[in-house]
């Protein structure tokens, strides 16, 4: 008796070793590499086509280089405490940091440099404040769509306060004027309110309100009149296209598809913005179609693994949150490779995680930061969930009053 028992329960010891718990992280891991590569092939890249504009202002050839890398620490820092810090406290402070936001914004009209016809940053270029609002009214709507849920399909309770929200956001960052920011303000407002489930009338409505709001808009504007007919002569004959999209055409041309070689292309020097806006042509010249349809991946997993970690979390506002931000960024991309081959009227959005720019990288990698958040939130609550289940299963053996480990039983007639 006393020999099967412990041999028994070294089986039983054996078994519970060799099946250990899973370790979870909490981190997305395929979402974390595709951050990591496009963010290390951006600073290659910057540094790549940055070189003239660096001599040209007097400076090293790596002044955009340093400088994004500085940016680049700095966003690392701000993403790894914001993924660390439960996304759910946030709602108490999120109504403050709207409000700072708008005065950043009146800020700029009232104090900002004027570069290029617009009034966009502050402190020399340092801060811009629409960069920041985009990442702050995802934060703001997903904490207002959660709180006003069962109202939203009430039009003076749910539609007209929304759009207070985005008209005073979108109105202030128009007056700059910044098209592209108001345009993806907007458009972040309505995708926002039709993943919180909003009836379809209403979506209709809002979609039709922008739709003619926007068209309102390129009709005053003499920079968005000009876009628009360049866009259109662009789709006719390529050769009749804005200067900026024939040399981007021609940069994609160059690079076939293995490309010229990174640090060899020769467009990037009559390309404007070649480090900023316009960094995608130059991803294409040098590394071809090859490198570019890389980065396009990239940018495709990190939807995938965004959208996962939307659909696992555990309340309605971090699904909103996380599909919220992990949306803006793609869509960020698309808009950019998309204007680089004259697919979309031109805009000035950024290339996430590549294109030089401290306030833009800065931002995007404090909203991975925020993802990152709510997967962690949901991958603790549900390692606790399990922690409870298993620990309910042992407490139910040890309250049978059996033993745990079976006797054996053997006929009376047998013995030792």
């Amino acid at each position: 008796m006393g020999e099967q028992a412990a041999v028994n329960s070294k089986i039983g010891a054996a078994k519970t070793r060799s099946t250990p718990r899973p370790l979870r992280l909490g981190i997305d891991v395929p979402l974390l590499l595709s951050v990591a590569f496009l963010l290390g092939f951006g600073l290659l890249m910057v540094y790549s086509a940055s070189w003239q504009p660096s001599m040209l202002r007097e400076e090293s050839p790596a002044y955009y280089l340093i400088n994004q890398l500085k940016w680049a620490i700095v966003g690392i820092i701000g993403g790894t405490v914001m993924m660390y810090i439960d996304y759910r406290r946030w709602r108490k402070w999120v109504v403050p940091i709207m409000i700072l936001t708008l005065i950043l914004l009146m800020a700029v009209l009232l104090f900002g440099e004027m570069r290029y016809n617009s009034k966009r940053t502050l402190f020399s270029g340092s801060i811009q404040p629409s960069e920041m609002a985009k990442v702050v009214i995802i934060m703001y709507l997903a904490y207002w769509l959660t709180a006003k849920r069962d109202v939203l399909n009430n039009i003076q309770l749910g539609l007209v306060p929304m759009a207070v929200i985005l008209g005073l956001t979108a109105g202030l960052i128009v007056l700059q004027p910044d098209l592209s920011a108001t345009i993806t303000i907007c458009f972040l407002g309505v995708l926002l309110f039709f993943l919180a489930g909003v009836d379809t009338k209403q979506i209709v409505l809002i979609f039709l309100i922008v739709l003619v709001l926007g068209a309102l808009l390129i009709a005053v504007s003499d920079t968005g009149q000009a876009r628009i007919e360049q866009y259109i002569a662009g789709l006719r004959d390529p050769a009749t296209a804005s200067m900026h999209i024939q040399r981007s055409i021609e940069a994609v041309v160059r690079g076939g598809f293995f490309g010229v070689g990174i640090g060899k292309g020769s467009t990037k020097f009559s390309l404007p913005v070649s480090h900023t806006d316009s960094i995608f042509a130059v991803i294409a010249e040098e590394t071809g179609l090859l490198g570019a349809g890389a980065v396009v991946v990239l940018y495709l997993v990190f939807l995938w693994r965004g959208l996962t970690v939307a659909s696992r979390a555990t309340d309605f506002t971090g699904k909103l949150l996380a599909s919220g931000l992990t949306f803006w960024i793609v869509m960020e991309a698309i808009l950019n490779m998309g204007v680089m081959v004259n697919l979309f009227p031109f805009a000035g959005n950024a290339l996430p995680f590549i294109s030089a720019g401290g306030s833009s990288l800065t931002m995007t990698l404090g909203a991975v930061g925020l993802i990152f958040s709510v997967g962690r939130v949901s991958s603790r609550e549900k390692q606790e969930q399990e922690g409870r289940s298993f620990g309910a299963v042992v407490n139910l053996r040890r309250g049978d009053r059996r033993g745990r480990v079976s006797s054996s039983h053997r006929p009376s007639g047998i013995r030792r």
